[in-house]
């Protein structure tokens, strides 16, 4: 695992909420704004992009083809009185994708192509962009006279205060894109964020599985605590061939269907509400 930090009650309705919020992503439109202190946070959800303009989108990023579940007017944004803040999308995601033939990514592409040789799409694996749209988004930067001044800290965010019971203010789940890789896996950036009365919460996840070749998993920790001038942001990546994890491939692929893959985001969601998440 590599590391990179900088400064920048009722659990079961909450976990209803979220599991309600993943089943609708995409077809239902809703915005929710949350004030804390100088701080508004915005949560913005709306529909899937139409095919048209992913089209013109992948053009202009240079890329053979763009996540098929892509919610380009998704975002959660924190942003100060002042106007500074940061914000997360789908498309500055994309960006920090790999648009360039990478070997690494490549090889990947080999084995998983290798074990799937019967398939109709394995040969559409190995292009000249990372398929698998691994990113290391960590937020945009906002503000159009003032932005956040980003340095490194020594600084942890504190998991033990995170644990400590308090009431939820405010909660919500943003998925910003998902793709399934041809039904050969899945690849998706969600952000979520929990405001308690002192302090706020986000990660932002990207996760990725490729059947039969590896899991892995980018995070973006946003810790805010009332009365600091500063917010501590963490960076961290984990990867493992599925070769090498002791779990069986059935239950890592049972990730397909659709009441496993919500009970799946409940316990995830169970996790992150009670900040049992390890980096």
């Amino acid at each position: 695992m590599t590391g990179m930090h900088d400064r920048v009650n009722n659990k079961t309705e909450l976990m209803l909420a979220s599991l309600s919020t993943m089943m609708s992503h995409g077809f239902k439109s809703s915005k929710q704004d949350f004030t804390f202190g100088p701080w508004k946070v915005t949560a913005a959800k709306n529909h899937i992009m139409k095919s048209k303009d992913i089209e013109r989108l992948a053009e202009e990023m240079s890329m053979p083809s763009l996540p098929e579940m892509l919610f380009g007017d998704n975002v959660l944004r924190i942003q100060h009185t002042e106007g500074y803040g940061i914000e997360f999308n789908a498309i500055d995601a994309l960006k920090r994708v790999n648009n360039m033939e990478d070997a690494v990514k490549v090889a990947c592409a080999q084995e998983w192509q290798e074990s799937r040789a019967d398939s109709e799409h394995s040969k559409e694996v190995v292009r000249p962009y990372d398929w698998t749209y691994t990113t290391d988004y960590r937020g945009t930067l906002i503000g159009d006279n003032m932005q956040i001044k980003v340095t490194e800290t020594a600084e942890r965010i504190d998991m033990e205060k995170l644990k400590a019971r308090e009431q939820i203010m405010f909660f919500d789940d943003v998925l910003l894109f998902e793709d399934e890789l041809h039904d050969h896996g899945v690849s998706m950036i969600s952000v979520k964020i929990r405001v308690m009365p002192t302090s706020f919460f986000l990660l932002l996840r990207f996760f990725l599985r490729v059947d039969g070749v590896l899991i892995r998993i980018n995070d973006t920790r946003l810790y805010h605590e009332a009365g600091k001038n500063y917010m501590l942001r963490e960076f961290s990546t984990r990867e493992s061939k599925i070769a090498e994890l002791k779990v069986s491939n059935e239950l890592i692929t049972s990730y397909k269907v659709g009441i496993c893959r919500a009970l799946l985001m409940v316990f995830k969601e169970m996790m992150f509400l009670n900040m049992e998440i390890q980096s």
